[in-house]
């Protein structure tokens, strides 16, 4: 084969030297003051498509009309979920500190990992509270946090808080939820009111649109409760995140998750918009 194709299962040659853009580079000393990655000595090719991707042309994404670009804030808040949603506890630890750099506080990087213990149980969540708690204390941030926590441990009081929450973001239909499960297994609808709802939804810290987008976030990076995702992204635009703005966060947290999880999170966000 001529004109620099493959030959023998070869490629032409070039320099190792990553030719990575400047707003890419840019925004990676923004994210991580002074750190030069090794991958860029070790994988000069693969840094050089992914940071020129993710960190120059998926910023620069066309926007739809009538939306804001997304904030610094919303983005890394919205990309710390989605690694844990998908589990890239290696890259978490690694984006926490461009979070915090990138105007996310401590107490919002805590919440979001609180809440995903609701959406992914404490198998998985616990690597990810372990790895907080040791960039925090490296960065000399003391530990514990602030209490963000709003409701005492009686389980009344959590199912009221928990249905005040759900009637906020759902609507009418979930008043008396928590009292209305199968008879079979009564306490699921109980526990979602007072556990998920209850203990998660009412902290402080976030709000409950900025909590139901890192549902969203949770949901759509890891896989598999599409149904889930779908009466979410719902509530979603009910709490005023409108489907542009969803649009934008799945465009957002795509490098982080993949291409088959996006497009399962567009399709849910079409149909509760439709």
């Amino acid at each position: 084969m001529q004109n620099g194709s493959l030959e023998n299962g070869t490629a032409p040659q070039r320099s190792n030297t990553p030719k990575i853009t400047e707003f890419a580079r840019a925004y990676h000393e923004r994210m991580f003051p002074g750190y030069e990655s090794d991958f860029a000595r070790t994988d000069p090719e693969f840094i050089e498509r992914f940071d020129n991707w993710a960190f120059d042309e998926v910023l620069h994404a066309p926007l739809r009309p009538d939306t804001e670009p997304l904030s610094d804030r919303v983005r890394f808040m919205a990309i710390l979920a989605a690694l844990v949603g998908c589990q890239g506890i290696d890259e978490f630890r690694a984006m926490v500190p461009a979070a915090l750099e990138m105007g996310v506080g401590p107490v919002e990087v805590k919440e979001i990992v609180y809440q995903a213990s609701a959406y992914l149980g404490i198998g998985r969540v616990f690597p990810f509270l372990k790895a907080v708690n040791e960039v925090f204390e490296a960065r000399g941030i003391e530990l514990p946090l602030p209490s963000q926590a709003t409701t005492e441990p009686d389980c009344e009081s959590r199912v009221q808080a928990g249905e005040a929450a759900q009637v906020e973001i759902f609507g009418e239909g979930m008043r008396g939820y928590a009292e209305a499960g199968d008879p079979a297994y009564p306490e699921i609808n109980r526990w979602l009111a007072c556990n998920c709802f209850g203990d998660w939804y009412t902290r402080g810290g976030l709000n409950l649109a900025e909590r139901e987008l890192m549902t969203f976030c949770f949901l759509s990076a890891q896989g598999g409760c599409e149904p889930q995702l779908a009466s979410h992204a719902a509530a979603n635009m009910r709490m005023g995140n409108t489907k542009e703005l969803l649009l934008a966060v799945a465009c957002a947290t795509l490098p982080f998750i993949g291409y088959p999880r996006t497009l399962n999170a567009i399709r849910c966000i079409e149909q509760a918009a439709s």
